[in-house]
């Protein structure tokens, strides 16, 4: 029988065996909290929630049978074009007011969409529950009036906008995608790059693999020194976009950085694109 193994080999196997079984906790406590790493939610009470919508001058957008989905102006609705504003994985829909006034100085009307688990909404976070809903949302603005309706992704609101636009293709007037990802597999290994992302992810987000069923016009706004998911993300999205593209990048910034002031650029370029994509090229 072979005897034991010498020191110097037994040594160094018993800290590789430990070493592998820290990173196999790591793995699995990734895998498990995966969407507590991705989702940020600010969470409140509806009642709350309805007392800082009254001071933003903000009614509550609800269902047909008086659930809350978000947040629009007072009074508005008809006609006009409407944008359905998707936001992105951290805060929750209030904290998109200043998207209004740059819509409405477009002749947009801005509808704020809540995510499950955001805000006042129940529910958990996660793609499935984000696209359906968003889905629904839609269709529920689709119904309320003849107007166009054109959805507004920020960040992780893009990934639901063009899986949204992919599946709804006909109800989907135009795509503005405001910092957006192609994949976020490769966004979330940007960040966590010791962790197998790819085997780990449940909510993959692959817009790159969604938007080539979406033939409508798509403007997208990418920031230069985006340091969550990258600028080369956006342009590679660009690419892929199979209808009319506009795109517009803000070389100086970063990822919560791009200018929000109505009727000053690029938001007149972006949305009058929307409007009229046989006038404009990339």
């Amino acid at each position: 029988m072979a005897g034991p193994l010498p020191p110097w080999i037994a040594g160094p196997l018993k800290l590789l065996a430990w070493g592998l079984g820290a990173y196999a906790a790591l793995c699995l406590a990734a895998f498990l909290l995966q969407r507590r790493m991705m989702y940020f939610p600010d969470r409140s009470t509806e009642a709350e929630s309805l007392r800082q919508g009254a001071r933003m001058g903000l009614a509550p957008w609800r269902d047909g049978t008086g659930h809350l989905l978000g947040w629009r102006r007072p009074g508005t609705g008809g006609d006009r074009p409407q944008m359905l504003v998707i936001h992105g994985n951290a805060g929750d829909a209030l904290g998109r007011l200043d998207y209004l006034p740059v819509l409405e100085a477009a002749g947009f009307e801005g509808v704020l969409l809540e995510y499950p688990g955001y805000g006042p909404r129940p529910g958990r976070p996660s793609e499935g529950r984000f696209v359906a809903d968003a889905r629904a949302a839609l269709r529920q603005l689709k119904a309320e009036g003849p107007g166009p309706v054109f959805l507004l992704g920020e960040s992780l609101g893009s990934g639901v906008a063009v899986q949204v636009a992919a599946r709804e293709p006909g109800a989907v007037a135009g795509l503005l995608l405001v910092t957006p990802f192609a994949r976020m597999t490769e966004v979330a290994a940007r960040h966590y790059p010791f962790f197998p992302l790819g085997l780990l992810l449940r909510d993959r987000w692959d817009s790159l693999g969604a938007i080539g069923g979406y033939a409508g016009p798509v403007a997208l706004l990418v920031a230069g020194r985006d340091e969550v998911v990258g600028a080369a993300q956006g342009r590679r999205l660009a690419a892929a976009a199979p209808g009319p593209v506009f795109v517009r990048e803000v070389s100086w910034a970063d990822h919560n950085g791009l200018p929000l002031e109505p009727g000053q650029a690029p938001w007149p370029e972006l949305l009058g694109f929307l409007r009229r994509p046989e006038g404009m090229g990339q």
